[in-house]
């Protein structure tokens, strides 16, 4: 059966992680899907991982829907959840709502937003109001980076914690069905989990969360420019894919590509023809 917010608000009462990854394209969305996925987030680190940008930030709206409807086309039975890029709703509630529901337009089954200001906070309860689910993201927010002060470590002390647990609560209450905790310590994604009754999605945040997010190119090994300490490679594919990529090369070098059983071929009567005339 197709997941719903529905039902990812309900692992929580089962006490049923979920499963979530990104993806950026329809061959990976169909990996995902086939595996078993609860959920799957087209990201705005598609800016860095899929388009090679330094930061989350210079990612359009008009990127963001070109690879969200290659992931839409991909998938049967998993959520798909469509980050907002960077000025795609800061900017004004009728801008914000307006592109999240570009987002559920092209098949999308809700939206992702960074930060719980009172601000957010409206655009979030709007959105709801209106019929858009909404995925919230609080801890690190990589939108925020440079007010941030770089990839750092959130609510690294109790009152911190606390503030974060206030943030989260903030957000339930605005209606959003889920939300994400990143970069914290396991201590106050735990308290966090604890306190809500809605789900808690971590990544970078420990295991007491109700469900664990990465992105996949890190997961998967494809991303090589950098390694966050939080990510455990499942596989090398970087490398490997390189190996094979060097492979092909001598192949083609030394001719032992194509082969005969790679290669296609006249009928003997044919190729006769061929040699005289």
């Amino acid at each position: 059966m197709p997941i719903t917010t529905h039902t990812i608000r309900d692992s929580k009462k089962q006490n049923r992680k979920i499963i979530a990854l990104t993806a950026y394209d329809y061959s990976t969305a169909k990996i995902l899907d086939k595996s078993g996925v609860d959920l799957i987030l087209v990201g705005d680190s598609l800016a860095q991982v899929a388009l090679g940008y330094d930061s989350t930030l210079p990612l359009t709206m008009d990127e963001m829907l070109h690879h969200a409807k290659a992931v839409i086309r991909g998938v049967k039975n998993a959520l798909v959840v469509v980050d907002l890029p960077f000025l795609s709703y800061q900017v004004s509630k009728k801008d914000a709502i307006y592109n999240a529901g570009r987002c559920l337009q092209i098949g999308a089954h809700a939206v992702k937003l960074e930060g719980a200001s009172e601000y957010i906070l409206k655009i979030i309860k709007k959105m709801v109001s209106v019929g858009i689910p909404v995925l919230g993201h609080i801890g690190f927010t990589p939108q925020s980076v440079n007010a941030l002060g770089g990839n750092k470590v959130q609510a690294k002390t109790a009152n911190e914690a606390h503030k974060l647990v206030l943030q989260a609560k903030d957000l339930q209450d605005a209606g959003c069905f889920a939300v994400v905790v990143e970069l914290v310590p396991s201590e106050s994604a735990t308290l966090i989990t604890e306190s809500l009754d809605i789900p808690v999605i971590g990544i970078g945040a420990g295991s007491g969360c109700d469900g664990q997010i990465l992105v996949t190119d890190d997961l998967l090994g494809k991303f090589i420019d950098f390694k966050p300490s939080f990510v455990k490679r499942y596989l090398e594919s970087g490398k490997d894919s390189e190996d094979a990529i060097k492979r092909f090369i001598n192949d083609v070098k030394e001719s032992k590509y194509p082969s005969d059983s790679e290669s296609f071929f006249m009928t003997e009567s044919e190729a006769e023809k061929i040699k005289t005339n």
